[in-house]
């Protein structure tokens, strides 16, 4: 049991929690283990599972007049069954490399939970959400419905007017969480947190190498990552499951 629990721990090296063992043990080896059993065993053998740490959001400065805030039109319903209805959006920094730092912006669909969008740099300017929204009019698994939102914190990028401007240029429709509430956003907070857990980012030593970590694990978030609360499936299974449904 320890040596099967093992396999699916390292399964595309990256270290998972007990129901993210159980949920890859049945997909991918076809075994079946119950959770006190999968738990019991990590005990016995101090497999530790990653521990998601709260980071606090650092706004980079106060919106002047010209930035305009929106309503929260999403008002937390962010599993409404249908993707690309709802769109969830916020930037996170990254320590790497003794002392340096990045930043990912990311557009995840709140239904089916895949990341559709991102992009990486070093510095915090304007082109980062808006060259994100370009990335997300480029990806072919995105298609616009009636009505879809995009929604993120008061952030003074979501504020700016050329980043309002894009949004309404691409066709969707603007919600911004009420003011320093976390909860109005909170599946894009859990993926950065668990994104933060699971991927080897201190370990990257340029630029270059958090990039080719971020994207590697981007690919295996969507496609092999099973998720206890999507039907224990993968993000891109669950979309096609709720596109089948239809």
């Amino acid at each position: 049991m320890k040596e099967v629990i093992l396999k699916a721990f390292h399964f595309k090296g990256r270290k998972k929690g007990a129901r993210q063992i159980k949920m890859t043990l049945a997909a991918q080896f076809k075994v079946v283990y119950n959770l006190k059993r999968i738990r019991r065993i990590m005990k016995k053998y101090n497999i530790i599972c990653p521990i998601r740490k709260a980071n606090p959001y650092r706004r980079m400065m106060k919106a002047t007049k010209e930035h305009r805030v929106v309503p929260n039109l999403l008002n937390r319903q962010f599993k409404q069954g249908i993707p690309g209805k709802v769109l969830l959006t916020d930037i996170t920094y990254l320590h790497f490399c003794k002392g340096f730092r990045a930043y990912l912006s990311a557009i995840k669909d709140g239904s089916t939970g895949e990341v559709l969008a991102y992009h990486v740099s070093d510095h915090m300017i304007l082109d980062l959400p808006t060259d994100t929204l370009k990335k997300l009019k480029k990806n072919k698994n995105f298609k616009k419905v009636k009505d879809t939102l995009i929604h993120s914190d008061q952030g003074v990028h979501y504020t700016n007017p050329t980043y309002q401007k894009l949004v309404k240029k691409l066709g969707l429709q603007q919600s911004m969480s009420r003011r320093g509430n976390c909860w109005d956003n909170a599946p894009q907070e859990s993926f950065f947190g668990h994104f933060k857990d699971e991927a080897s980012i201190k370990a990257c030593s340029t630029l270059d190498e958090l990039r080719k970590e971020i994207k590697q694990y981007m690919i295996y978030y969507n496609y092999y990552r099973y998720q206890w609360n999507l039907k224990k499936v993968t993000p891109f299974q669950y979309r096609n499951h709720l596109l089948n449904a239809a």
